[in-house]
């Protein structure tokens, strides 16, 4: 909670968002999306009607931090689980939280599967480069030249492929109707990812579509920089690979005033 001059209340703490401290490593930004999910959800009024599906990795103990309900999908399997709750349950808002080592590898085949369909399932996608939970290897976000614990040397592009620019690929399916990208990086940054993110929920709730956020984010410890330069890191080496902005939204969604 931050208070301003004569004890005019300026920012305080979602209610739906656990007041313990998480697990995640000083100077992550998943805290950040985590307070942005409550944030949003408390405002639409969806808290008690909300169902979130947790991914493996270093997010996997996002229900944790929240107080409404969660699921735990196998590895990758998030998009399948939360297409099966949402199909039992269409009048709740089902959300996933991914990281790229889960949904950019084990998991393509569900998240691609998931957005040609057109499943009405919001996905908040966590792009930190490596498998930040198992020791900071090479992921399929991983950009060309950098160095992980699996590729010491640099992602070798001729050996091991270009990353993969998951937002610019689901944006071609035809079921997929809000797919962007946002970052973490500085307040600016945090304020249009948190609009962004809104407008997922919103074309979830009025039946648009598959709708996904890809978040920029830092992992200060597998990157082996402080906080402050992680950021940096982000904003010079990431933003360059992976543009910021709108990669599809249809017509009915760009109607949506939020």
């Amino acid at each position: 909670m931050v208070m301003a001059t004569e004890n005019k209340l300026v920012y305080a703490r979602p209610e739906v968002f656990d007041p313990r401290p998480t697990h995640y490593c000083p100077g992550c930004t998943h805290g950040i999306a985590h307070r942005l999910v409550a944030e949003v959800l408390e405002e639409m009024g969806e808290v008690e009607n909300t169902i979130g599906v947790a991914s493996v990795g270093c997010s996997v103990f996002i229900y944790n931090y929240f107080d409404l309900d969660f699921v735990e999908a196998p590895h990758g399997r998030a998009p399948a689980m939360a297409t099966g709750i949402k199909r039992v349950l269409p009048d709740k808002t089902v959300f996933t939280y991914q990281g790229d080592g889960d949904l950019a590898s084990i998991g393509m085949g569900e998240i691609v599967g998931a957005a040609s369909r057109g499943e009405q399932i919001t996905v908040i996608f966590i792009n930190n480069t490596n498998y930040g939970m198992t020791g900071g290897q090479m992921a399929p976000t991983t950009l060309p030249g950098q160095k992980t614990t699996s590729s010491p040397t640099g992602r070798d592009v001729e050996r091991q492929g270009f990353p993969i620019r998951t937002a610019e690929m689901l944006s071609t399916l035809d079921g997929a109707t809000y797919v962007v990208r946002r970052s973490m990086h500085d307040p600016r940054s945090v304020r249009q990812a948190k609009k962004a993110i809104r407008m997922a929920f919103e074309v979830q709730k009025r039946g648009l579509g598959f709708s996904m956020v890809e978040l920029l984010s830092t992992c200060p410890t597998n990157w082996g920089l402080s906080p402050v330069a992680a950021r940096t890191w982000l904003k010079e080496h990431m933003i360059p690979y992976y543009p910021l902005g709108d990669y599809k939204v249809s017509p009915m969604v760009a109607e949506i005033e939020i």
